[in-house]
């Protein structure tokens, strides 16, 4: 019978642990210039006899390999990991600074792209040319009500739902719909600010799924509002 390998005591092992993601690269040139544009250092370079890229910023590093053959980042999801921070207002300020002096803009849409950030946010995404995910979330971030906050009702409560749907899942496409239905049904009812709020977000969304002719719209009725 072969020996179970006996595991070590909680109490003998020294808490020095240190994880570090492995993450898909789709290409080696347009992986190491995103990271490079970020502030990213690279630390070790191979791509013979395999692919091996390890990366770091500040405290942290991230590595790559080879992609599985197929993968497709604009279809289904590649990798990611989550980067814990104590505040991550900074590291958003960071990287839109680096991008803009390396690439002349931030990109928000497509890939690679960094998301949006609000006053407030405990997280925001990176997400590299492959697909891969760093997902920076503020230590204490505060408990999430999915479908919005319960001190909220009607058109604000759906705002705050699309609001989660973007900032912490990173679906677009989902905080479009929740606009959509909650502005048909509460829309007419709404105070200016709140349906004001509303169209903004929707606007924003808009944007972000490049949908050009939604978001010319919804800015032709927010200037209506506004001019009331």
């Amino acid at each position: 019978m072969p020996r179970t390998q006996e595991l070590p005591a909680a109490d003998t092992v020294t808490p020095n642990e240190a994880t570090v993601p492995l993450l898909p690269c789709l290409s080696v040139d347009d992986t190491l210039a995103f990271y490079r544009a970020l502030g990213f250092e690279v630390t070790y370079e191979m791509t013979r006899p395999y692919l091996y890229l390890a990366l770091s910023f500040s405290g942290f590093e991230v590595h790559f390999g080879t992609a599985p053959e197929g993968l497709d980042p604009t279809r289904e999801t590649s990798g990611g990991c989550l980067v814990l921070v104590d505040a991550v207002a900074p590291y958003h300020r960071a990287f839109s600074s680096s991008l803009r002096t390396a690439l002349g803009r931030v990109p928000g849409r497509g890939l690679p792209r960094i998301t949006r950030f609000r006053e407030g946010q405990s997280r925001f995404t990176v997400v590299d040319p492959s697909g891969n995910s760093l997902i920076f979330i503020q230590r204490d971030e505060p408990d999430v009500e999915y479908g919005g906050s319960s001190g909220l009702d009607g058109l604000a409560r759906a705002v705050d739902n699309a609001r989660i749907f973007r900032e912490f899942k990173n679906d677009d496409a989902t905080a479009a719909r929740v606009l959509d239905v909650a502005l048909r049904r509460f829309g007419e009812a709404a105070d200016d600010a709140t349906l004001l709020g509303a169209l903004t977000a929707r606007a924003e969304v808009a944007i972000a799924l490049d949908d050009p002719a939604t978001a010319d719209e919804l800015a032709g009725r927010i200037r209506a509002l506004r001019a009331q």
